[in-house]
């Protein structure tokens, strides 16, 4: 199996070695220590402050899919109304995910690279009336990073809940859970945070919890088991202890940091990235600059190349992006500088290996 010097695809990240080392440590019984507890406690307080909320913020084993499928079936039951923000397959995917639920789905779309007017949203909520409004902080099959802030007013006015997917932004891309009026917030460990994609995480307000009390969902993927667990010592299932412990390590080495240095770290690397393909003649995804996300950037296949052509000439050299999905699959690739990989030096090496690679044809 091949590996690669120059790793930039836009998740699961690279793993830096102190947190895989918490992977190799015998800790004892999750279901039975009062040290585990204790951590349980400590990180989720490490969370609150990267998701800026006071709200109590769950930790379940499983990758970030499963905590966005267990949101809606906690807060809604069959019949229920969604109205999902989508400019991407992320997006479009919650209303979907809803469909298959048997939820009543209602889609506001964007046009492609754009972001859907905030007044186009809040008339499609008045007249829709739905139990809960979704959409994704950054959509990374198209590099956007989305206005989500406008949709907390909307989420209040109308009733509903506000379920965002910050998967591929927090620690990255400033989320303020509480200030956006957010009632759930998703993410999960193999973006920013740079560990397997074995963790998902939820910030819960007090009225997404009254939801799931109405629902009384007790699946696997359920939130509601989760909201006494810590605290009356008794969790729903066997807990991946060394996950919880690299998820420390990743939180404290990020808080250290400082979020606002973290954030500009991350611009930072981006803006080199599409300064560099600019220069190159690579067209960008996002249709205006303020959208562009500062942990993934999605530019567009250039002409004369296949998107198999291009990622296996990079491959040769010992560099991998990623493609994408859905509309977007063979026309768009994507750099991935989140967490581990918003390295300067790991993108100027990178975007010189493609600049080289292009020039060559």
């Amino acid at each position: 199996m091949k590996t690669y010097a120059i790793g930039l695809v836009p998740g699961p990240v690279s793993v830096p070695e102190e947190f895989r080392r918490a992977y190799l440590e015998n800790y004892g019984s999750a279901d039975l220590e009062e040290d585990f507890f204790l951590l349980c406690e400590e990180t989720e307080g490490l969370l609150r402050q990267l998701l800026k909320t006071q709200n109590p913020v769950t930790v379940q084993s499983g990758e970030a899919m499963s905590v966005l499928w267990g949101a809606l079936k906690s807060c809604l039951l069959p019949g229920d109304r969604l109205l999902a923000v989508s400019n991407g397959v992320f997006g479009r995917g919650f209303g979907e995910m809803g469909q298959a639920l048997g939820m009543e789905v209602r889609i506001v779309e964007a046009p492609d690279g754009d972001f859907p007017d905030p007044e186009v949203i809040r008339r499609e909520a008045l007249a829709f009336r739905p139990r809960m409004i979704t959409a994704v902080h950054c959509e990374t099959p198209g590099g956007l990073l989305n206005p989500v802030a406008p949709l907390g007013g909307i989420a209040e006015e109308t009733g509903a809940l506000l379920c965002v997917d910050c998967v591929a932004s927090a620690g990255g891309a400033d989320v303020r859970t509480d200030g956006w009026g957010i009632d759930i917030g998703l993410l999960g460990s193999q973006k920013v945070l740079s560990l397997l994609p074995d963790l998902s995480m939820a910030a819960v307000s007090p009225k997404a919890w009254k939801a799931m009390e109405r629902v009384n969902y007790q699946g696997y993927d359920a939130l509601l088991p989760w909201r006494d667990g810590v605290r009356n010592r008794y969790l729903p299932y066997t807990f991946n202890w060394q996950a919880l412990s690299a998820l420390r390590l990743s939180l404290l080495r990020l808080l250290g940091e400082g979020l606002e240095a973290s954030f500009e770290r991350h611009e930072r690397t981006a803006r080199y990235c599409r300064e560099r393909l600019a220069a190159m003649g690579v067209s960008l995804y996002p249709k205006r600059e303020e959208l562009c996300s500062p942990t993934v950037t999605a530019a567009l296949v250039p002409e004369g190349w296949s998107w198999k052509m291009l990622d296996g000439a990079l491959r040769e050299r010992g560099m991998a992006v990623g493609g994408s999905y859905g509309p977007l699959a063979g026309k768009v690739f994507r750099i991935g500088h989140m967490g581990s990989q918003a390295d300067m030096e790991l993108v100027k090496n990178g975007m010189d290996v493609l600049e080289d690679i292009l020039g060559e044809k």
